[in-house]
C-alpha cells in the first residue's frame, strides 16, 4: 500500500505499516492460489483492483499501537479482505453492478455464477485460515462476524424499493453490512495483542464507528461524488432502489413534492430522475445531514482510541477518522 492508496493529505498511515502491508500482501497472493484455474482468475482480478484495504489496515494499525511482535495480524489482515472481497463478489451479483474501483465488477466480465462461487471459495479460504491460528475468540469474532454480515445483505435486500424505511432501520442495515467487519477488524488487532476486554471493545467502537462514517459518506458520494474518483456509477443507489440516509431525512423533512418525487424513485428505481433528486437532497440539506451524522459518527470513533499510548499507530488511527470524512472516493 502506498501513501496514494488512502490520499490523505499528510498522512504517515501508509508509512506507519508499509512493511506489515508487503507481508499482507504476500500471504494474500500465497493463500489465494487454487488449483481451479477460474478461481485464480476472478480472485486475482478482484484482489488486484485494489481499493483502500481499511479493514486490514485497521488490523495492524491496531496491533501495532498494542505494541504487538507477532506474525499473527498478517494472517488475520488477509483473512478479513478475503471476508471483504468475498462479500463484494456476492454484492454486486444482488446489485447487478456494472462498476467498481474503476473498472468492470466479475460479474459483468465473467457471470454470475462464477463470480458467486469465488465469493463462496474466499469465504472458506478464510475460515481454512483462521482455524490455522487456533484461536478460538479469533474464530467467534470472525464467524459472529460474518454472520452479521449476511443478515446486513438480507435487511438491505428488504428495504429495497421501501421508502418507508427509517433512519433507524437504515442504521441498522450499516453497522451490520458495512461497520460489522471494521469492528471486528479492530478487535482482532487488539485480541492478538494481549490487551483486555476493555481495550478490545473500544477497539471494537472504534472500527464500528469509523465503518459507519464511512458508509454514510459513501451515501454523500453516490449523489455527490465523480464517477472516475468513487470508481463506480454516481446515481447507483437510486437506480438499485436503495433508501439511503439523503433520500430517508429527504422523505422525513423535504416538501410535499420532494417525498412524492422520492418515494417513485425508490419504488421503481428510477435513475432517470437522478439530477430532480440530486438537486433536493442538495437544497434541502439532506447530504448536509448525513455529512454530519459521519462526522459524528467518526468523533465516537476518535473519542474510543484516545486512551491508547502515544505512537505513529495512534495518530494513523486518527487520522483515519478524517479522512473518513474529508475524502471524495
Amino acid at each position: 500500500m502506498s501513501a496514494a492508496t488512502l490520499q490523505a493529505p499528510q498522512n504517515n498511515i501508509a508509512h506507519s505499516i508499509a512493511q506489515d502491508m508487503d507481508a499482507v500482501n504476500t500471504v494474500i497472493r500465497t493463500r489465494l492460489h487454487s488449483e481451479v484455474s477460474l478461481v485464480n482468475q476472478i480472485a486475482e482480478y478482484i484482489i488486484s483492483a485494489g481499493g483502500k484495504r481499511i479493514r486490514p489496515v485497521l488490523v495492524l494499525l491496531v496491533a501495532n499501537a498494542y505494541n504487538y511482535k507477532g506474525t499473527a495480524h498478517h494472517e488475520l489482515a488477509a483473512v478479513v479482505e478475503f471476508i471483504h472481497t468475498a462479500t463484494l463478489l456476492h454484492d454486486d451479483v444482488v446489485d447487478e453492478s456494472s462498476m467498481r474501483r474503476g473498472r468492470q465488477t466479475a460479474n459483468a466480465l465473467f457471470g454470475n455464477a462464477a463470480s458467486v462461487l469465488v465469493g463462496d471459495f474466499l469465504y472458506s479460504r478464510s475460515f481454512q485460515m483462521m482455524v490455522g491460528l487456533n484461536n478460538m475468540r479469533v474464530m467467534q469474532i470472525l464467524s459472529d462476524a460474518t454472520n452479521v454480515i449476511a443478515e446486513g445483505e438480507v435487511l438491505q435486500l428488504l428495504n429495497m424499493h421501501d421508502p418507508d424505511v427509517s433512519q433507524d432501520s437504515y442504521l441498522k442495515v450499516i453497522r451490520s453490512k458495512t461497520a460489522k467487519l471494521f469492528e471486528a477488524a479492530a478487535e482482532l488487532g487488539a485480541l492478538i495483542s494481549g490487551a483486555n476486554d476493555t481495550q478490545i471493545a473500544a477497539a471494537g467502537e472504534y472500527g464500528r464507528s469509523l465503518g459507519t462514517a464511512f458508509q454514510l459518506i459513501d451515501d454523500v458520494l453516490d449523489y455527490a461524488g465523480d464517477a472516475a474518483e468513487i470508481g463506480k456509477n454516481v446515481g447507483d443507489d437510486l437506480r438499485e432502489g436503495k433508501p439511503t440516509l439523503p433520500l430517508i431525512w429527504l422523505m422525513e423533512n423535504g416538501t410535499p413534492e420532494q417525498r412524492e418525487l422520492v418515494r417513485n424513485c425508490i419504488e421503481q428505481g428510477d435513475e432517470q430522475h437522478f439530477d430532480a433528486i440530486l438537486a433536493a437532497v442538495t437544497s434541502s440539506g439532506a447530504l448536509d445531514y448525513t455529512r454530519r451524522e459521519a462526522e459524528t459518527a467518526a468523533r465516537r470513533a476518535a473519542d474510543a482510541v484516545a486512551g491508547l499510548p502515544e505512537s505513529i499507530y495512534k495518530d494513523s488511527l486518527l487520522q483515519l477518522c478524517k479522512f473518513a470524512v474529508d475524502r471524495n472516493h
